[in-house]
């Protein structure tokens, strides 16, 4: 093997590493055309879900093999959640995919809710849903907060196989987290970095 057939090998590859051996979720931003202007309707999750009770959310969830798609797995858990009708539900994108961690890949897809009169909120899982109008959202920037995170070096690791063992200088993980208060709601974590991103895309990509 030469060095030319090296390089076509690994010429634009655009594989996330990792993303193959990854769980994967999916989750859906509905716009619903509200009081004469688009708005995101979010969900705060019921409070007794074992799971982030209480926390605010977009519909969405794990990929399950009954999917025959990322999109499909949006759809279901939109459905599931919002009691919405698949037929209501105009998916019009992908955007970009989101690390939450090294084995969990989150797929967020756009899209509309028709006849938004017509949701009926799952109360096994949604406590309640509210919308966040889009010319709002393009004006807001969102406060941010850092948690650090240190190694548990009591942790079953073998710390033995590496220089200076369980002295070794492992950087500090950060992860710096946005916050979003509306109407007396805190949208924070994945979702309040998902929501971010689309705003960043609605304030910045303007074609019309």
């Amino acid at each position: 093997m030469d060095i030319e057939s090296i390089a076509r090998r690994i010429e634009n590859d655009e594989a996330i590493i990792g993303e193959d051996t990854a769980k994967k979720s999916a989750v859906f931003l509905p716009l619903i055309y509200k009081e004469n202007t688009w708005s995101i309707l979010l969900e705060v999750r019921a409070a007794h879900l074992r799971r982030q009770p209480g926390d605010i959310c977009f519909p969405g969830g794990r990929s399950e093999k009954i999917d025959g798609s990322l999109r499909e797995t949006a759809i279901r858990e939109t459905c599931e959640e919002l009691g919405v009708a698949k037929e209501n539900i105009n998916v019009i994108g992908r955007m970009g995919t989101c690390i939450s961690t090294s084995d969990l890949f989150i797929y967020p897809f756009v899209g509309v809710i028709e006849h938004s009169e017509t949701i009926r909120p799952n109360p096994g899982e949604v406590q309640e849903t509210f919308a966040v109008p889009l010319p709002w959202l393009m004006k807001q920037i969102p406060e941010k907060h850092t948690l650090t995170f240190s190694v548990d070096r009591q942790a079953d690791f073998p710390f033995e196989r590496i220089v200076s063992g369980k002295d070794y200088a492992f950087r500090a993980l950060q992860i710096t987290e946005p916050f979003y208060d509306y109407q007396g709601k805190t949208i924070w974590g994945l979702t309040a970095r998902i929501l971010e991103h689309f705003v960043f895309l609605m304030n910045h990509r303007m074609f019309d």
